[in-house]
């Protein structure tokens, strides 16, 4: 089947559409508001699927770009589909990765039928276009592919947006005239940057397509934070009410608690594992760096209210000394701990929104994240 999306209640509360829903796919049913860990090239960085499952995730994102270039989606067809490649047997989106063909392409040239670059690995050339990008997607399997854009840079005139846009609708025609599969929905995206009338044009004529589920891409590239949040204002009240809303490389905490009150539904974002690798955690006071002098003696866990497995077993002192150390633990336990804490978020979020609390939850969330 392809996916089913269920809206099983909207906020009765005032000022917010906070939304709660089950998004039904061929490898299970995940609950929405969802936040997607990133594992670009079909990984999670330092982690193991059995990981990633008992935090609770049921849904992650691969990036097809990166995996066109290496291993190549001819290769993970060829092994019978990116879940069994990978040994993930829940829920899978793949990003198309225009954004990464913009940003990593050391030359491109873009034009009406694709983009012609070079590959960040070794340099060869290569040219994707939108039948090019479903071909990609429908090789890996996924449950959730998304259609081929251009993502604008920020800043960028409105000249260069608007073409940018008229060219991701051009293309998402594209990919929906070519994309063929019982077992994979192809989600379109909306691109206008930060000019809201090109955003409604382009949303517009994308729901005239009726993809089964629309995201939001351009934005978190730079641009100030109430910047997106308008942006989001004026454009997610357009989008259908029984499809899913997903807002695109967005992850921050604070990010997040926007996007649900303003009705988005799926997130994803690489802060939360790189940050963890790094050795910036996350607490419900805010983020800590690890590495800090400060934590040099400190026996308590990285947050006292966490119950994730770094938290119950390790303390700030022990965890400094393996990021000094340069240790292959570091990363390991940093990574588990922001992936359990965005978790918890998502649950509470959705707690919070079956009781009709999400206002004074929000509210007490910023009174104490620093």
């Amino acid at each position: 089947m392809t996916i089913k999306f269920t809206l099983t209640k909207i906020t009765e509360e005032k000022d917010n559409k906070a939304r709660l829903g089950l998004l039904e796919t061929n490898h299970g049913t995940v609950e929405t508001p969802v936040f997607m860990p990133v594992g670009t090239q079909a990984t999670i960085k330092g982690m193991l699927p059995k990981e990633i499952n008992d935090l609770g995730f049921t849904i992650l994102l691969c990036n097809a770009y990166h995996l066109f270039l290496r291993p190549g989606h001819s290769l993970i067809a060829k092994a019978g589909g990116l879940h069994r490649f990978m040994g993930w047997d829940k829920a899978i989106l793949t990003d198309s990765g225009g954004f990464q063909v913009f940003s990593l392409g050391k030359i491109n040239r873009i034009t009406d039928e694709g983009v012609t670059f070079q590959s960040y690995i070794d340099g060869s050339k290569h040219f994707i276009g939108p039948e090019k990008l479903m071909e990609i997607q429908m090789a890996l399997g996924s449950d959730i592919a998304m259609v081929f854009d251009q993502c604008a840079a920020y800043p960028s005139s409105r000249y260069e947006t608007k073409i940018a846009a008229e060219r991701t609708f051009q293309w998402a025609k594209k990919s929906l005239e070519y994309h063929q599969s019982k077992h994979q929905s192809l989600f379109g995206i909306v691109q206008g940057g930060l000019f809201p009338d090109i955003r409604r044009e382009n949303a517009l004529k994308l729901i005239d397509l009726e993809f089964p589920g629309f995201a939001l891409g351009g934005l978190s590239v730079g641009e100030p934070k109430p910047l997106m949040y308008d942006i989001l204002d004026s454009t997610v009240p357009l989008l259908p009410r029984e499809k899913p809303r997903y807002l695109m490389g967005v992850g921050s905490p604070q990010s997040i608690l926007e996007g649900v009150s303003r009705g988005i539904d799926m997130f994803d974002c690489v802060l939360p594992t790189r940050n963890g690798r790094n050795g910036c955690l996350f607490t419900h006071h805010g983020k800590i760096s690890i590495t800090n002098a400060r934590y040099k003696d400190d026996l308590s866990p990285v947050d006292q209210n966490c119950q994730c497995y770094t938290c119950q077993h390790f303390s700030r002192a022990y965890l400094r000394h393996l990021y000094m150390a340069k240790e292959m633990l570091a990363p390991i336990l940093g990574t588990i701990h922001n992936l359990y804490m965005m978790n918890h978020l998502m649950k509470e979020i959705r707690k919070a929104i079956l009781e009709n609390r999400f206002n004074s939850f929000k509210k007490l969330f910023y009174e104490d994240y620093k």
